[in-house]
């Protein structure tokens, strides 16, 4: 297997990296929860077409100018409400992806779905991880990318709507190269961010350690913190599993670019 580029050591993730995931290691997660597509997509020039790109436009707007809020200050003109924690953006964004899968029209997924994507990785590192939100937004995009790329839902296995003649409506070459790229990034930016917080929590150890000789440690405590944090890397390293695995099948390079 090919792996990416290993992140520092002392980071969560073992010096090897993140390894790229194979057909026989795919997700065995439950499957993610989507709403069913249509079945036919949306006519490019009909009006019910550029009512969805609207709606979609306004909405990635709204999340926009919420995360912008978090760093402004009091305005009592602005009755926009900034974000508090990443769980808010994530549960929008999934809003966003199950709109957009709902259609069943790839000409609005693919490039929607590629800016939710590029999106997520600038707000995801304005605030503390929320693994659980994060994670589940990731397996949705996931699960759209991998099976745009295939031309059926990886799930179901039915063909999507638009590749009833194959794969032509689907990724270009174009689209292809800056998903890998999107992948590549969020995948590195998660093991950066996470072994930043485990490094921060282990000084703080290290301190209550300093001032607390005395104490007793509580062992139960600190193996249900091992235990999560396991489940953490595991989580982190299958961020985007099926897409890899779907790129390497059309772009035939092993779907992550040669480090």
């Amino acid at each position: 297997m090919e792996g990416e580029s290993s992140p520092q050591p002392g980071g969560f993730i073992p010096p090897t990296g993140l390894l790229t995931p194979t057909p026989s290691t795919a997700s065995s997660r439950p499957v993610v929860s989507l709403p069913h597509p249509r079945q036919k997509p949306l006519n490019p020039s009909g009006s019910k077409g550029d009512q969805v790109r609207r709606s979609v436009e306004e909405e990635l707007l709204n999340i926009s100018r919420r995360y912008v809020k978090k760093f402004s200050g009091p305005d009592p003109d602005n009755t926009v409400v900034g974000y508090t924690d990443f769980t808010e953006i994530a549960k929008n964004l999934e809003d966003v992806v199950d709109t957009l899968w709902s259609t069943g029209t790839p000409f609005l997924q693919i490039p929607f779905l590629l800016k939710v994507s590029g999106d997520f990785t600038q707000y995801v590192r304005s605030f503390p991880l929320a693994p659980t939100a994060t994670f589940q937004l990731l397996s949705k995009i996931d699960h759209c990318f991998a099976s745009l790329l295939c031309g059926h839902d990886i799930a179901t296995q039915e063909v999507l709507p638009g590749f009833e003649n194959g794969l032509r409506g689907g990724m270009t070459t174009t689209d292809m190269v800056r998903c890998r790229s999107l992948v590549e990034q969020t995948r590195v930016l998660i093991v950066e961010m996470i072994s930043n917080e485990t490094s921060e929590g282990s000084d703080e150890d290290s301190e209550d350690d300093d001032d607390d000789d005395d104490e007793e440690i509580d062992i139960d405590e600190e193996d249900d913190g091992d235990n999560e944090l396991a489940s953490v890397r595991l989580e982190a390293a299958r961020v985007y599993e099926n897409t890899i695995i779907q790129l390497g099948n059309r772009l035939g390079d092993g779907g992550l670019a040669p480090t």
